[in-house]
């Protein structure tokens, strides 16, 4: 169903039983997928691309330009996954020619009055709470939670399976598996009730935990304690995703409190 006193650029392009409420704005550089519901007063602007039996809430804004003042006009996207839901208020913005896009996968929630800066790249099965903001060029991977009021530092990396507390500052990377809070952020020990919901088996949460002991709780440098991992620990997806996640920041994980 798709109500007459939405506003729907004859450009756009609009997948099967997909719903658009009331006072729904669609620009003409859209395509949306079958089975989406647009709530009424939801603003989808030039630029997006939405995936099937998405859910986008009243006054949230996808694919707005981008909030930077390098930003010069150039084509670019917001490119949403399936099953996603978008909550009240919520923004998401488009790429620059940094990246070109801003990515949001299959199965998040956006909570209401989150903040999705410009080429940013959203794993699957993420959650933004109500009124956290990622600054540009974030990257979140899967079943990571940002609770409440998290606010993320530009380029900042947050690891899969990871809880980051409300309120928090996330100023420099957070690696995968692990619980984060307190200022400055800190690791907390893991996330190890997500992990069990998600079927990790004890053997396996056991093994990060040791992985994490040597990296946090040995005393060592983050150099030795990689070397000692690397070393001590057979290879593995989990380890090996660790050594990687770490090697390759480039703005430093948080430690130990």
């Amino acid at each position: 169903m798709i109500s007459n006193l939405a506003f729907i650029h004859p450009e756009a392009k609009i997948g099967k039983d997909v719903i658009i409420e009331p006072f729904a704005y669609i620009a003409a550089n859209v395509s949306i997928g079958a089975g989406t519901w647009v709530g009424p007063n939801a603003t989808i602007m030039d630029g997006a691309r939405i995936g099937k039996k998405c859910r986008i809430f009243p006054s949230s804004i996808v694919s707005g330009i981008p909030q930077d003042l390098k930003f010069r006009g150039e084509e670019s996207t917001v490119e949403i996954g399936d099953n996603t839901t978008i909550r009240e208020c919520a923004t998401i913005n488009r790429g620059t020619a940094a990246v070109g896009k801003t990515v949001v996968g299959n199965g998040c929630l956006l909570m209401a009055y989150s903040h999705i800066g410009h080429d940013c790249a959203i794993g699957n099965n993420v959650i933004i709470g109500n009124s956290t903001a990622l600054a540009g060029e974030v990257r979140v991977d899967d079943w990571a939670v940002l609770s409440a009021g998290t606010m993320v530092h530009q380029f900042a990396h947050i690891g899969a399976h990871v809880m980051v507390g409300g309120g928090a500052k996330v100023r420099i990377d957070v690696p995968p598996f692990i619980k984060a809070d307190r200022d400055p952020l800190s690791f907390l020990g893991l996330n190890s009730v997500g992990l069990t919901r998600r079927g990790f088996e004890k053997e396996r949460i056991d093994e990060i935990h040791e992985i994490y002991r040597a990296i946090f709780q040995k005393g060592m440098n983050i150099s030795q304690a990689l070397e000692f991992v690397e070393n001590e620990f057979k290879s593995s997806t989990d380890r090996d995703y660790i050594l990687e996640f770490i090697r390759k920041s480039e703005r430093g994980i948080i430690r130990a409190r």
